[in-house]
């Protein structure tokens, strides 16, 4: 029997498995099992194919990636956003490649992607959505597209990209796994916990893990801690725009606002609302302003650098200059991430949004 046979059958024995407390420990080791599984297809995949995915040179200060259904589109939000030349069509899979724009907003330069249109299955492969996916996955932001007349389709998007270790609008578990060479499974915690320690210890086990502290400072599930183990998922938050509100009456739009409350309402090919569209776009990224001083000189208040929040000295020297890194002394910081004015700090050191910074390089 085949790894994908085994998938299979795991998730027939899930499905038709009754969920209750006397069950959720057998269902929870299926879980564990599953995604084991599904990782090691992943992995064989990848090896095979060399990496799989589009190639997109990242630029700028963020990426955010464009994901709906096919024709919901994305390309004519692209081309009103950007200026990009995406190919724009009233059929289906219009876009068969990857089309990057820039959005120049509140100081902040923006790289945008079209990618081919996600589909029930993409997880999988199916409609390139493995190339799709990859592509989502390096994104800072994610921007669903949605079609008024099918906005059931988010959750279909949402589901596809869960499947392929993308947890959208969530934060990673507050959890902390410590393999050792004895001692069996050592379970700390600092809350009560829904997860009996046997299953914990379960799930550990199937992924040979025997000996271990873990750490549990919030009340998780099974997936969370299936997460934890794999460590290769990827957490990245979302905006959710409702397009073609044009071609909608007042019913069909006050639907969508019920279901998607903090959605914007667009219409990409008259242009409407695309302001709400940038203005969030540059809220959600959660920029960071950053002043640059030259040493023995006045730090540059005009034109600050805008970085993700989460940005360390050790970025800013990549964003300036590949050999900085590698030429780097120390840092003077000025701000509310230094404990005094001008401390030293270095390359790890992360910067709070309007700190004054100056880089000390070797000559």
């Amino acid at each position: 029997m085949g790894i994908q046979d085994n998938i299979k059958e795991v998730e027939d024995e899930i499905r038709k498995t009754p969920y209750n407390k006397a069950t959720s420990h057998h269902i929870g080791k299926l879980k564990a099992k599953l995604a084991r599984l599904r990782d090691e297809v992943e992995k064989i995949a990848s090896s095979k194919s060399g990496g799989d995915g589009y190639s997109v040179r990242k630029s700028g200060d963020a990426t955010v990636a464009l994901v709906g259904f096919p024709s919901v589109g994305k390309s004519t939000l692209l081309n009103k956003l950007t200026g990009a030349n995406s190919e724009v069509g009233a059929y289906d899979f219009t876009t068969l490649d990857v089309i990057p724009g820039v959005l120049d907003h509140k100081g902040a330069t923006i790289q945008i992607l079209d990618v081919p249109g996600l589909v029930k299955g993409a997880a999988s492969g199916r409609g390139r959505g493995k190339e799709v996916i990859s592509v989502v996955r390096s994104s800072n932001l994610v921007i669903f597209i949605l079609d008024v007349f099918q906005t059931h389709h988010y959750e279909v998007l949402v589901q596809e990209l869960n499947a392929a270790g993308i947890r959208v609008d969530q934060e990673p578990p507050d959890v902390t796994i410590k393999r050792q060479d004895r001692g069996g499974i050592i379970i700390s915690r600092t809350l009560e916990l829904d997860l009996p320690d046997r299953l914990i210890i379960a799930v550990l086990n199937e992924y040979r893990i025997h000996n271990a502290h873990v750490l549990i400072r919030e009340n998780i599930t099974v997936d969370q801690l299936i997460d934890v183990v794999l460590d290769n998922r990827i957490y990245v938050d979302s905006i959710t725009v409702v397009n073609k509100v044009d071609l909608a009456d007042e019913s069909l739009i006050e639907d969508a606002m019920n279901v998607f409350p903090d959605s914007i309402l667009i219409s990409a090919d008259k242009g409407k609302n695309l302001g709400a569209v940038k203005d969030s776009i540059f809220e959600s990224l959660n920029f960071i302003r950053i002043y640059m001083k030259p040493q023995g000189e006045p730090a540059d208040m005009d034109e600050p650098m805008i970085v993700v929040n989460g940005t360390t000295v050790g970025d800013i020297c990549d964003k300036l200059h590949r050999d900085f890194r590698r030429k780097f002394r120390y840092s003077q910081i000025w701000g509310r991430s230094a404990k005094h004015p001008g401390q030293r700090a270095g390359l790890d050191h992360f910067l709070y949004d309007k700190d004054i910074l100056t880089l000390i390089i070797q000559k």
